[in-house]
């Protein structure tokens, strides 16, 4: 394990920061700024990675937690996008096959809905063909009989049949640490809760920044010879910071998923369908839940805190309780939620829903390099790209000459598996050592999923702690990982990023937050005012998780 993303090491891990000039600093540690450190890191470059926050604490642990080609990009004629994250699937599948898992996708058509048989049959015939898919993944047009067999829920009087076809399932979060720490495995650096509050510049071009320690409010410079602003939703902040006047900028749009109980939404299979007002929404079963979603609205507020609001929650349940009308959803249903923006580069005149989903790079006066725009399922290659640019800088400047791209081909970690199948082989073997202690098959495919085979050190340490509830000594066991191993500070970094417990085990953060918050208290040395005030701002979050109480 690399003790260069444990918690307990940041004082090292500042100090290599102070005292290094990187070929290349990053400032964003969402996925597109992982995927940047992965892919010059690996190609021979010297990185750091700084994010004010925790790692993954924006858009990427906010997305519908698909790896998709984006079928619906098809309506807009955006051949390009589904050609390109299309084919990236089946690649971060090789990469990650515990993490990035097949996931088969039912597109029902409904009497007068948006999409007919030939149109739906037509859309996703080239769909399979600018993505490249190969085999059982290709699509397959159902009869309403098939249909109903796959999922009994959907309304037979209005069915006429279905698409079926293959998309990925993932966590973006845990997707996100992976890359991260696989980049740390080729000497890269990064610190969560490190804001670069200016730049500092040397003949007017950019190299490097002014950093603070938001746990300890410690300033220091890091400097480099490039410098990446993967800010995600925050990009303009730090290009106004660099240069005041900027032609392009962000255009957010909100995206919102709620999670039920599976008893509530029994669904069979995961499904992509219609709602009345054009748009496309997702149903999809994980473990002993199911999450819907999502919205796209324009978004001006707090970018720091982004809230469900009733009108969303009534949205998303009224949709799919016209799909399916015996479910019969209600705001009390809802177990837990979450929200979060997409940084779109805005175009005037187009709604949230017409504005692509491509990146950008933009470069400012200073040298500063910018990136925006672009998709979870996308990341490798918008890394690719601006990697790409910063080797021609070097290049130009005749000072370095870097290798190409290599991360179609660097298994990610945890994740060294010959296929899918082994996954399963896996996960059953996972199954069998957990089983005496009470857990189920969907607690091993949890685990597997998450940390793949690092999930043998989470095993290990679980069978030597003596607490009496095994859910217990289960979340004592990760946390001690995600502390050593995954930055881990604070209780959210662990409950939502690390684990996914917020969302798809809210109950069960009820029997382990204070023994989860008394390791905390022993890892950190907190006082009991810290104690009480995180358990305080804990029962705040998953209050809200389903209570909504603004329109």
């Amino acid at each position: 394990m690399n003790n260069n993303f444990s918690s307990l090491n940041r004082n090292q891990i500042t100090e290599q920061l102070k005292t290094t000039e990187f070929d290349l600093l990053i400032i964003g540690g969402g996925i597109t700024g992982a995927g940047i450190a992965l892919d010059a890191a690996s190609r021979g470059m010297s990185v750091a990675l700084v994010e004010k926050n925790d790692f993954a604490s924006g858009t990427s642990s906010k997305s519908t937690k698909l790896i998709h080609g984006g079928l619906r990009y098809l309506k807009q004629f955006d051949f390009w996008l589904v050609k390109e994250v299309g084919a990236e699937r089946a690649i971060v599948h090789k990469l990650a096959p515990h993490l990035v898992v097949p996931e088969k996708m039912l597109l029902p058509i409904i009497e007068n809905g948006t999409y007919g048989k030939w149109l739906t049959s037509i859309g996703l015939k080239i769909y399979d063909v600018l993505a490249k898919v190969k085999g059982d993944d290709k699509r397959r047009m159902l009869n309403k009989a098939e249909t109903l067999a796959l999922e009994p829920l959907l309304p037979e009087s209005i069915l006429e049949g279905a698409g079926y076809y293959a998309e990925y399932r993932t966590d973006d979060a845990r997707l996100t640490i992976e890359v991260l720490k696989t980049a740390l495995n080729y000497r890269a650096l990064a610190l969560n809760y490190c804001k670069a509050t200016k730049f500092i510049y040397h003949n007017n071009y950019v190299c490097g920044i002014e950093a603070q320690d938001k746990l300890t409010n410690n300033t220091f410079n890091i400097n480099a010879k490039y410098v990446v602003n993967a800010a995600g939703p925050w990009v303009d902040d730090l290009r106004l910071k660099d240069e005041p006047k900027t032609s392009k900028h962000l255009h957010l749009t909100k995206g919102v998923h709620l999670v039920f109980n599976q008893e509530k939404l029994p669904i069979k299979q995961a499904l992509y369908f219609d709602v009345p007002d054009g748009r496309m929404m997702f149903a999809i079963p994980r473990g002993n839940y199911t999450y819907i979603g999502t919205t796209d609205t324009n978004y001006q507020l707090n970018k720091e805190s982004i809230e469900v609001t009733t009108t969303d929650a009534l949205y998303l349940i009224s949709a799919v309780n016209q799909m399916f009308p015996s479910i019969n959803l209600g705001l009390e249903d809802v177990k837990s939620s979450w929200a979060g923006v997409r940084p779109l580069i805005h175009v005037e005149g187009k709604s949230a829903e017409e504005l692509s989903r491509k990146d950008e790079l933009f470069v400012s006066d200073s040298g500063l390099i910018s990136i925006a725009g672009g998709k979870l399922t996308g990341y490798r290659k918008m890394a690719e790209r601006t990697t790409d640019l910063v080797c021609k800088k070097y290049k130009h400047r005749l000072e370095k000459i870097f290798n190409p791209v290599q991360t179609e081909n660097i298994n990610l970690t945890g994740g060294i598996f010959k296929n899918y199948n082994a996954v399963l082989t896996y996960q059953n073997h996972v199954y069998f050592a957990i089983k005496a202690f009470g857990f189920s098959k969907v607690d091993a495919s949890y685990l597997v999923n998450n940390y793949g085979k690092q999930t043998e050190v989470i095993l290990t340490h679980f069978k030597s702690l003596n607490h009496q509830n095994p859910i217990v000594n289960l979340a004592l066991a990760e946390l001690d990982f995600c502390i050593k191993n995954e930055m881990v500070v604070k209780p959210l970094d662990f409950f939502i990023r690390r684990t996914g417990r917020l969302y798809f085990d809210i109950q069960n953060i009820e029997i382990i937050k204070i023994p989860v918050l008394d390791a905390f208290a022993q890892y950190f040395n907190w006082d009991k005012s810290v104690m009480k005030s995180e358990l305080e701002f804990i029962n705040t979050q998953v209050f809200k998780a389903s209570h909504f109480d603004s329109l």
